[in-house]
């Protein structure tokens, strides 16, 4: 996952080509889980981390979008 842009409360990634936006019903690893696990790694949260998605792209799809 690359990360194109992050400030204390937005963080803009490119979307994987192939992995889906939010979790689905194949179980496969997802992009809001994606950030959720950067973020809690990189600025050591304990317990959840909250992400809100902000524009959902299709599995297929591979794209900048944020998240706030």
């Amino acid at each position: 996952m690359k990360v194109l842009y992050e400030t204390n409360h937005f963080i803009v990634i490119e979307k994987p080509v192939n992995v889906p936006s939010q979790a689905d019903k194949t179980g496969d690893i997802d992009c809001l889980t994606l950030i959720k696990e950067y973020l809690k790694e990189k600025y050591k949260k304990p317990g959840n981390v909250y992400v809100g998605l902000v524009h959902r792209l299709d599995r297929p799809v591979g794209r900048s979008y944020g998240i706030c």
